[in-house]
Parts: structure tokens; C-alpha cells; sequence
């Protein structure tokens, strides 16, 4: 039984209230999609500038919605009382921290209606794509080792109905474990990190198992927070046995967007009003990648007005609404070669992951520059490359790359994650 709703009911925050709202909402959007949009926009606009300060100081004098300041995480990094609007403060709002995944991580607040929608819409979009969220769910993420946080976790999990595996162990014997408890529990839906349940996934494939098989409860997968490549999404679809949903999302708004994994993903346009931006804030076409920005339209305890998420995108529509067409990994990826060329980190690693995926078995690998002229390649395998795959590796390397540069491949046991168990495929420290 999930308990989330009722621990939001008893901590203040009117879910049922939330629940009525967002049918209200979705039938305004199927009336008029481009109305509903501009009066929430001109809506939430008039608010911060009438009632918080902050954001009417950075803001200015506006034009139109074009010319208002486009917000950087580095523009939310300072106290968040200053932050909050009016008739708020800090012990009547829902506050949170960001994962800090970009570097730049701050704690933000919801008001609590707010925060209900973006739960009651949570469910909703769950319901639609056919997931029972009353049964438990199996999640994949990390979580903090001790301290408040870690029980804080464990409180949420209970309430929601969830059982956390372990993902920092990605052991033969851990992965029984999880073998185990699949087939002694009955499991609605996977929910995790990407590339921790492709390591499960890839464990599964080694033993010739299907986890429905073993657990003929499971429905769907759902994959967040990380890239999801093609080749991925078919062993993720045959060793689970079961279809595997996208969900992008941040903890500053909840859900940006969902749909079933290699398709676009729709907008959860009744909250969001997404924009595709060029690098001087400028709208591009239909189709075009830009930078991500985003406006949480019931949001107003904390301006987020025009916030750049710190991803990369394209936006289409279908039947009149929005979709995300693409998903190209986060702003400022990239790799920087000698000569001042620029490659997206999203096509590089797309490249060496195929040159390695030829080469051998791995599970998993990351690449890291420290300088120009120099990359370096950790790989977690069960057994180390030999010289002539290494150089294999390398000789591909060079020649996509097109200039000579330095390239370490190391064989590692475990790959460093973030403190939530994320993967970060590619970094550059220079």
C-alpha cells in the first residue's frame, strides 16, 4: 500500500486538492493548448514580479517574455530566504536540495500546493503509461550511507511503497541477492538509474535469465537521470521483459517530460512550459538542439521563470502538444582537442562506446580529459584488454578524433559515482 498521499494530507500539503486542480488543468489544455499556456506564463510572471523581490530586482523592466533574464543555477546560490516570495518563509514551505550533478547544486523551495501538484501529476502520468503505483517498486538508486538523509530515504521508501536495492555493489553475489528477492517478492515496476540497471540487466543476460520470468509481476522499467543509447534499450527490453519508459525530470520541478523509451517523450505541459534556447538565449526552430529552459508555471513560493536545467534538447510538436524529440546530455559536455575543436560529449562517447563494445565485453566505462591533448578511459570488464584491443581502441580514437592525442585505457573495478549512485559518462576537467 502506498502511503504517500496520506503522509502528505497529514504534513499539509492538500493532495486531494491537487488531484481535483490537475483534471481541471488537463481540461483547459485540451480545450486551447496555446491559451492555457500563455495565461499560466503571463499568470506566474505576475506573481514574482508583484511578490518577490528578488526576482523583480533581476528581471527589470520587461518588454515581453523573450527579453525576461534567463536564471542559472549560479543565480539561485545564495540564502534561500532572499530567494522566497512574500507571505512565505522557510517553515511553511516544502524546501529541497538539487543533486548537485552539474556542479552547481542549492537548495530551492516549493509552496506545498505546488508540491502536491507536481506528486498528484506524478501519478497521473504513472497511471497513463499503464504502472501501478499502489505495488512496490523495485528502485535503483543510491542513497546517503548514514546520517539523516540515509533515514530520511528509508522513511520516503517505506511511505511510497519501495524497496531500494543496493546499487553501489555490483558483485556476482549482490546481483543474487537481487535475483532472490525478485523471485520471493512480487515487484510492480523497476525504477533506477540507467546505468545501474544495465549492469543488473547485463548480469542477467550472463546467467540466460529474464527478471519477468522470474518475477511475472513486474509491468514496465523505467530509466531516469542518464543517457539510454539504442543498444542499451534492447538489452534493457530482453532481459527484463518488460517495456522500458524514459522519465526526464529534475528535482526542481519533478517530471519535464515521459513517454516509452526510443520514442519522443511528451511534455507535462500543465505544469512546465519548456523552451529550446541557442547560447545568446535566442528561441530556435522546431527540430534544433539548444539548451533547455524551463518554467514551473504553479511554483510561487521560488521563481523558476525562464531557469536553464543545464541540458541539451530539440522540441517537436505531435497533435498540437509538445515533445521532447531529443535528449543530447548536459550543456558545456564537451571535449576540447589542440586545435580548439569543439566534439559533444554525447557523440564522443557515443563512438567509443560502439570501439568498445566491438572490442570485449565490458560492463561499463567512462572518459575523462584532463587536458587538450589527453584522454583517459576507465572500464570495468571481467577481463583486462589486451594489448591488441587496446591499441585498437586507441588507433579508432585517433583517427575520429582526427589529431594526435595522448589516450590512457585502465581497467578499474568499480567506476566512481556521485554520492546518489550516479554515472557520470563523460567530464572534463580543464
Amino acid at each position: 500500500m502506498n502511503l504517500t498521499n496520506l503522509s502528505l494530507r497529514l504534513n499539509g500539503y492538500p493532495i486531494a486538492a491537487a488531484k481535483r486542480k490537475l483534471q481541471q488543468l488537463q481540461a483547459e489544455i485540451e480545450q486551447d493548448f496555446s491559451a492555457y499556456t500563455e495565461a499560466r506564463k503571463a499568470e506566474i510572471l505576475r506573481h514574482h514580479l508583484a511578490e518577490n523581490p528578488f526576482y523583480k530586482n533581476l528581471a527589470g523592466k520587461v518588454k515581453d517574455w523573450n527579453s525576461l533574464p534567463v536564471l542559472t543555477k549560479s543565480d539561485l546560490q545564495q540564502p534561500l530566504s532572499r530567494r522566497l516570495s512574500e507571505d512565505f518563509s522557510e517553515k511553511t514551505i516544502h524546501k529541497h536540495k538539487t543533486s548537485g550533478s552539474s556542479g552547481h547544486p542549492f537548495i530551492f523551495a516549493k509552496d506545498k500546493f505546488a508540491h502536491a501538484l507536481t506528486w498528484a501529476s506524478i501519478q497521473d502520468l504513472y497511471t497513463g503509461l499503464g504502472i501501478n503505483t499502489g505495488l512496490t517498486e523495485a528502485r535503483f538508486y543510491g542513497i546517503p550511507k548514514s546520517g539523516i538523509d540515509h533515514y530520511g530515504e528509508r522513511l520516503k521508501d517505506f511511505l511510497g511503497n519501495r524497496y531500494r536495492f543496493p546499487i553501489f555493489d555490483a558483485s556476482p553475489e549482490n546481483f543474487e541477492t537481487f535475483i532472490h528477492r525478485f523471485k520471493t517478492r512480487a515487484y510492480s515496476y523497476l525504477n533506477g538509474y540507467t546505468s545501474s540497471l544495465l549492469l543488473f540487466a547485463k548480469y542477467l543476460a550472463e546467467k540466460n535469465l529474464v527478471l519477468k520470468r522470474i518475477c511475472p509481476s513486474l509491468t514496465h522499467c523505467i530509466v531516469t537521470a542518464e543517457m539510454l543509447f539504442p543498444e542499451d534499450l534492447a538489452l534493457l527490453e530482453k532481459q527484463f521483459g518488460v517495456p522500458v519508459i524514459n522519465e526526464y525530470g529534475a528535482s526542481e520541478t519533478g517530471i519535464i517530460a515521459i513517454g516509452n523509451a526510443g520514442s519522443d517523450l511528451q511534455i507535462d505541459s500543465r505544469l512546465i512550459f519548456v523552451e529550446i534556447l541557442d547560447e545568446h538565449n535566442k528561441p530556435l526552430p522546431e527540430g534544433v538542439s539548444g539548451k533547455i529552459v524551463i518554467t514551473a508555471l504553479f511554483n510561487k513560493a521560488h521563481p523558476f521563470i525562464r531557469y536553464e536545467i543545464g541540458d541539451l534538447g530539440a522540441l517537436s510538436f505531435e497533435k498540437g502538444l509538445p515533445v521532447l524529440s531529443k535528449l543530447e546530455g548536459r550543456v558545456g559536455d564537451y571535449a576540447l582537442l589542440p586545435d580548439g575543436k569543439k566534439i559533444p560529449a554525447l557523440a564522443f562517447y557515443y563512438v567509443t562506446k560502439e570501439i568498445i563494445s566491438d572490442t570485449g565485453s565490458v560492463k561499463e566505462f567512462v572518459i575523462h580529459q584532463s587536458k587538450p591533448d589527453r584522454f583517459e578511459i576507465a572500464y570495468v570488464a571481467d577481463n583486462a584488454f589486451a594489448e591488441a584491443e587496446l591499441q585498437k581502441i586507441k588507433r579508432a580514437l585517433l583517427h575520429y578524433l582526427g589529431q594526435e592525442v595522448t589516450v590512457k585505457i585502465e581497467q578499474k573495478k568499480q567506476l566512481d559515482r556521485s554520492k546518489r549512485g550516479k554515472l557520470k559518462q563523460f567530464t572534463r576537467s580543464f
